[in-house]
């Protein structure tokens, strides 16, 4: 399998070469019918550039999207890319002070924005940024505030002049994207062009793409594993992508059989939110062979290889440090096992999370890491060099995320450190409950925390905040009926709360620090007050 020189280490560059490589032939293709080709990407991107550079956009600006999945949306990042400048995808469900604070932190010299998220865009107060301008997609751009307002198709239309492509190297930064912010405010990665280009590399090697082989992308591309797992490999490996504008697990298959997709990602709830669709006769005649999907459970892990006829790949990684451990399609499928390392470029350790010792195999502790190849990694959180600094510790970054280390020396992911919740001298995995609970026929999602009480003696009690596909059809009791033979006693909940919905991140990660933060309610059930008591339970 080819791999670029060093100095091909950026997306401008791969770009050019498979616009010479193969020309005319179709790359992208878009739900609204858009599309472009390997050379017509170059050329329009080219353009867009010279566009930014007559906007005063250079080397080293952060120019902003606040765009849905697009082909405005890949052509804005490349063309910034080509002038040298640090793009940075917003998530489009943002609105006040959390979209005010990604667009403070990174005071970018230009945004983009989709015409139907103005109104979020606009109800920031953006007063006292340095923002010179707003590009508005698809629609009016009437000025606003101090900002100078400009329609993106009039960008298009500038002739491409190579003046405005400003030479860029595998260590420049080329990309802010931020975290999920899921225990605090939202910190921004910098991200060089190694860094991007890893991400690529590594998923088209452990895909094991080829020509036969077409892309399939319903995640948000403002998140790592759509833009960088997926489109920038697809870009790498020459094969034709097809970009849907967001999720659908009703009409996801359709979707993908429609495309003629042999690949897919389907992260977070969304294949469980697809397994749970109702079985078809037909359901394994699509073309899909392979969909990287974590957090995988043996619930419905197996279950759902077959009944679509494909494998499923897992794999370990954060934004900040790509993916640096990956399955093999040839294994077979094993809940919570992401893989091995990919050795030629990373490190990677369990280690105590108090003292940073290593651990034997098998013994659960932190997941740490760090880079063999230089710029393959993060260049820090920007403008939080203290978070930097608390990340990187005796030299390797600190995850943040559980696991072990079998003898084979395939890493294990557990749990997210806080996630592992203390109760009654037990370290206990809340997506281990999550997956009992989940399991119920009358459950749709659900998320479980570990809370203090002034009854609990320093340790947590378990609560769960759960979804029921009908209010008020499921009771607490009947519940844990159901928990009590399929978990330990210790991992019992002692609090429930049914809710109507649960908050999660666009990566679909749930805003757990905010159900932590908010505890028992009035609508919490406690099964002590209620003198619920545990039966049938496992030992």
């Amino acid at each position: 399998m080819f791999t670029p020189p060093k100095s091909m280490w950026t997306m401008p560059a791969i770009v050019r070469m498979q616009a010479e490589r193969n020309g005319s032939r179709p790359f992208c293709t878009f739900h609204d019918g858009q599309s472009f080709t390997f050379q017509g990407l170059d050329d329009e991107t080219s353009a867009l550039a010279s566009g930014l550079a007559d906007l005063g956009v250079g080397p080293g600006d952060r120019v902003s999207a606040m765009v849905h999945n697009s082909k405005a949306f890949l052509l804005i990042m490349i063309a910034v890319h080509k002038r040298g400048a640090i793009f940075v995808p917003i998530n489009t469900e943002l609105k006040g002070s959390f979209l005010r604070h990604q667009i403070a932190n990174t005071e970018p010299r230009a945004i983009f924005v989709d015409a139907e998220l103005r109104p979020m865009f606009d109800a920031v107060d953006i007063s006292g940024l340095a923002i010179e301008t707003t590009v508005v997609i698809g629609g009016d751009a009437p000025a606003v505030g101090a900002t100078r307002r400009v329609r993106y198709e009039s960008l298009l239309g500038t002739p491409a002049r190579e003046k405005d492509i400003v030479p860029v190297t595998y260590r420049d930064v080329c990309m802010i994207i931020f975290t999920s912010g899921t225990t605090g405010p939202a910190k921004g990665v910098l991200m060089p062009h190694a860094h991007c280009f890893y991400y690529a590399l590594s998923a088209m090697r452990a895909t094991r793409l080829t020509d036969a082989d077409r892309m399939f992308i319903s995640m948000p591309l403002f998140h790592g594993t759509a833009l960088l797992l997926q489109f920038y490999s697809a870009l790498l490996a020459g094969i034709p992508a097809h970009v849907v504008k967001r999720f659908s697990a009703t009409s996801w298959l359709d979707d993908i059989r429609a495309a003629g997709s042999t690949v897919t990602y389907a992260v977070g709830v969304m294949p469980e939110f697809v397994f749970k669709q109702p079985p078809r006769d037909d359901d394994a005649d699509n073309p899909l062979r392979l969909s990287w999907s974590v957090p995988v459970s043996d619930t419905w892990g197996p279950a759902f290889e077959k009944r679509f006829g494909l494998r499923i790949l897992q794999g370990y990684g954060m934004t900040e440090f790509s993916v640096p451990v990956w399955g093999d399609p040839a294994d077979p499928l094993k809940a919570g096992c992401a893989g091995r390392v990919m050795e030629d470029f990373f490190e990677v350790r369990i280690v105590d999370p108090e003292t940073d010792e290593e651990l034997k195999p098998m013994e659960v502790g932190e997941i740490v890491v760090r880079p063999k190849e230089p710029f393959v990694f993060m260049a820090g959180y920007y403008r939080m060099p203290e978070k930097t600094l608390e990340a990187w510790r005796n030299l390797w970054f600190h995850s943040g995320d559980a696991g072990y280390m079998d003898p084979e020396g395939r890493l294990f992911y557990v749990d997210r450190i806080k996630d592992r919740i203390r109760r009654r001298g037990e370290n206990i995995s809340a997506f281990e409950i999550e997956e009992v609970i989940s399991s119920h026929p009358e459950v749709t999602q659900c998320a479980v925390v570990g809370i203090k009480t002034a009854d609990a003696g320093g340790e947590d009690e378990i609560m769960a905040f759960v979804v029921a596909k009908e209010q008020g059809a499921l009771q607490p009791e009947a519940l844990l009926d159901w928990c009590c033979p399929r978990m330990p006693r210790y991992a019992v909940p002692r609090f429930v709360e049914f809710v109507t919905d649960i908050e999660r991140t666009a990566s679909g990660k749930i805003r757990k620090q905010a159900l932590r933060d908010g505890g028992t309610s009035s609508r919490t059930w406690d099964r002590e007050r209620a003198g619920y008591k545990l039966a049938h339970q496992q030992k």
